[in-house]
């Protein structure tokens, strides 16, 4: 069972984007280019833009506390946008309570993110980053709801949220 694509009209209506449509895929994306142009700056530019704990998650890859992101609660229809560059990571319409204490998708935004091999803590995790500026978002398991059968268990605070218009 796939969930259908949004087309250009509606996307941009809804996130209140002006420039390229993009599309939501009810799979994977592991390896697909962004949509938006790579996004590349200083460490002292990074350190500028976001607040510490931004920081710590995005660029340093580190993990937020549980039930500490406003972002786990939020049911509103809207968009979760990376904090670092502003590129649409996912949906509401994909957004499930996991019970982890983190916000918690089914499927991204398709182009958005990108996944690695994450062996950090002695053992093997699949990594998710943003695919526009490689920011840390968090790791995704096999252990979620249908269609896709996936959790892509997300820092809060290395997303923004903008509700629907």
């Amino acid at each position: 069972m796939t969930q259908p694509l949004l087309d250009r009209r509606r996307l941009l209506a809804l996130v209140g984007l002006g420039g390229t449509a993009v599309a939501i895929g009810a799979t994977g994306t592991s390896g697909e280019a962004a949509a938006a142009a790579p996004f590349k700056l200083t460490d002292a530019q990074w350190r500028a833009r976001l607040t510490p704990a931004q920081y710590r998650v995005l660029r340093e890859d580190a993990t937020e506390r549980p039930y500490s992101s406003p972002l786990n609660k939020e049911k509103r229809a809207g968009v979760f946008a990376c904090a670092g560059c502003g590129q649409p990571l996912f949906t509401s319409a994909t957004k499930f309570e996991s019970g982890t204490g983190w916000p918690s998708f089914w499927a991204p935004v398709r182009g958005a993110v990108m996944t690695r091999e994450d062996r950090s803590l002695l053992m093997a995790r699949t990594e998710v980053r943003c695919a526009r500026c490689a920011g840390h978002l968090g790791h995704v398991f096999d252990d979620g709801p249908p269609p896709t059968g996936k959790r892509y268990c997300m820092n809060g605070v290395a997303m923004t949220f903008r509700p629907k218009a």
